[in-house]
């Protein structure tokens, strides 16, 4: 039973780690170059996919207790290295556009009707690219009546 607790907590901690860096990434190169102004803490909190990460937990924590410390360190290495690649700008980028935006969208509001891309959805704007402006602006939740 220790040792079962022992690998939950040492995958939950790694996991954590690698968590932490995917996120930094993507802020820095997805949420800071289109201007959306987002507090890492949120980005990080809102955006948690919980039964990846207690899965991620569970196979690294197992790898590292059960298994031997070559199999851990390849392992380790190579989620390290996968979530490395992320801080190149493009691939960063990238991986942003494919997790938080949505192409052609329509939101409307009581006034006006917008067609574009949503940027990110937040807990209370969207940051939206509108194609007839031709600009980044910024939406609150609670105005849109039709299309989020």
């Amino acid at each position: 039973m220790s040792k079962l607790f022992q690998a939950l907590l040492s995958g939950i901690f790694f996991t954590f780690i690698l968590d932490f860096f995917f996120f930094l990434a993507l802020k820095l190169n997805y949420i800071d170059p289109h201007g959306i102004d987002l507090y890492y803490n949120i980005l990080f909190a809102d955006n948690q996919n919980l039964i990846v990460f207690t899965i991620l937990s569970i196979i690294w924590g197992y790898v590292i207790i059960y298994l031997g410390h070559k199999v851990a360190l390849v392992f380790s290495i190579l989620l390290f290295s996968s979530v490395t690649l992320l801080f190149i700008p493009s691939f960063g980028k990238e991986v942003g556009a494919q997790l938080f935006e949505k192409k052609n969208t329509t939101l409307h509001t009581k006034r006006f009707t917008y067609k574009g891309d949503i940027y990110y959805n937040g807990r209370k704007n969207i940051t939206f690219y509108d194609y007839e402006l031709k600009k980044v602006i910024i939406l609150p939740k609670n105005k849109i009546t039709q299309g989020v």
